[in-house]
Order: structure tokens, then C-alpha cells, then sequence
């Protein structure tokens, strides 16, 4: 297989994981799977050069809001498989854990530093109305996207063994 290919099924396979979580949280523990529409909201609002919102649910909606928040949401996906691929040699080749979780904790820095100030959260979600809880969940989400990243690349070996 190619490995853009395998790359790829990595990070969906992560991402549909971690969106499994996000709907089992609501059962759980009472929390909400995050809203992907308004990342999508938000990444609209680029093009108009508006970076930064006070409040992103308080903006005005963009065409296709749901669908490129999606999209955004499985790409980059796809590109901290990437980055686990790149950082960790041979790590497709012969999956292990450990690589995986270090790389999903580390994607947390993105939603603390990036998405959660960009769309009103504050940095590290300081703004939110209870900051530690929603770190927590965004360390456990990610932690879980890093057990996604490792059966992804489990399932690219399976995928490889029924191939060849």
C-alpha cells in the first residue's frame, strides 16, 4: 500500500475513534460531543480575515459551516497521523503504543493554543465556565485520539497482511 494510503486510514481510523468517545461521554459523564460546525464556523470566517472571536456561537453562521468543520476535523486528523509517522521511524511499519499516546497528548497544544482562543474560549480554555474540566476532557480526548492513532495503525497492518 502506498503510504499516503496508510497514513491516512491511520488518522480516520483516530478520528472516528475519538469521535466515538465524544459520543459516548453524553451517556458517561453528561458531556456534549463537541460541535464541529462551529470549528467549520470559524475556519469560514478566515477567508474573511476574522481570526479571532469573542464568542464563536454568537457569530454569524457560514454556508457549509457543518460539512468544512467535518472535513477540517478528519484532515487533521490525517495530518497528526502524519506527524506520528514522520517522528516516529518505522513506527507503520510495526505499530506500538507508546508512540501514539505521546503524539495525541502532544495535539492537545492545538485546541489550547490555537482553536480555543480563536474561537473565544481563551487560552487553555480559560474562559469557559469551568476551565479545568474542559482541559481535562481535552486531555482525555486526545489521549484517546492517541489510542485511535494506534489501532489505526494496527488496522493498516491487518489491511497489509489480507493484501499480501
Amino acid at each position: 500500500m502506498n503510504t499516503l494510503i496508510e497514513v491516512s486510514i491511520v488518522g480516520i481510523v483516530a478520528t472516528l475513534v475519538t469521535d466515538l468517545w465524544g459520543i459516548a461521554r453524553r451517556p458517561l459523564l453528561g458531556i456534549a460531543a463537541p460541535d464541529y460546525g462551529m470549528v467549520g464556523r470559524w475556519i469560514a470566517h478566515m477567508r474573511h480575515g476574522r481570526f479571532i472571536h469573542c464568542a464563536i456561537g454568537k457569530s454569524a453562521p457560514a454556508t457549509g459551516e457543518r460539512i468544512i468543520g467535518w472535513t477540517a476535523h478528519y484532515l487533521i486528523g490525517i495530518a497528526f497521523a502524519a506527524l506520528l509517522v514522520a517522528l516516529s521511524t518505522g513506527w507503520l511499519q510495526a505499530p506500538t503504543f507508546a508512540p501514539a499516546l505521546i503524539v495525541g497528548l502532544c495535539t492537545v497544544t492545538a485546541p489550547f493554543l490555537i482553536m480555543q482562543p480563536g474561537m473565544g474560549a481563551g487560552l487553555l480554555a480559560w474562559k469557559t465556565p469551568r476551565p479545568n474540566a474542559a482541559r481535562l476532557q481535552s486531555v482525555i480526548t486526545h489521549a484517546v485520539f492517541g489510542l485511535g492513532l494506534y489501532l489505526g495503525g494496527r488496522t493498516v497492518e491487518i489491511i497489509r497482511s489480507i493484501l499480501l
